[in-house]
């Protein structure tokens, strides 16, 4: 699985204008299950993140996790995120987990990071949304399983 993680302040997901997501300070994480990928790999993704030491401490120190300063997440699906370039101009998505393997994934993934104890908020998977965020630092990691 691959994730775009980033901290923030705060971010929102909508669908038709409607609000259907958002969160305060804590994490927004753009989720993609690759071709291949199981359950196992949505749960070492979401304990990894849930670990993943980038809020700061009282130095200022990036030294604590989203668990540690009591964050949220928010969980968007993005396919997108396995997007093949190293051919012409136009990205290939073959990649990607199938779409009915990708939501069951997306899924189970957000679930998993639930299970750590970190409240969540969805957006829609496979649905047209748009999604708004403030970035805080700004601190941005790529990560895949």
């Amino acid at each position: 699985m691959r994730a775009l993680v980033q901290r923030v302040s705060e971010a929102r997901v909508t669908v038709s204008g409607a609000v259907i997501g958002e969160i305060g300070p804590g994490l927004m994480i753009l989720v993609c299950a690759m071709a291949g990928d199981g359950e196992a790999e949505a749960e070492k993704l979401a304990a990894k993140i849930a670990k993943l030491r980038i809020f700061r401490d009282d130095e200022g120190r990036m030294n604590r996790s989203v668990t540690d300063v009591k964050g949220a997440a928010l969980v968007v699906s993005q396919f997108t995120l396995a997007a093949d370039t190293s051919r012409g101009n136009r990205p290939g998505f073959s990649d990607a987990a199938s779409p009915e393997e990708g939501e069951r994934l997306y899924e189970h993934f957000a679930a998993a990071l639930q299970a750590q104890g970190i409240p969540i908020a969805t957006g829609r998977f496979g649905a047209d949304m748009a999604v708004s965020l403030v970035n805080d630092g700004p601190v941005t990691i790529w990560m895949e399983t």
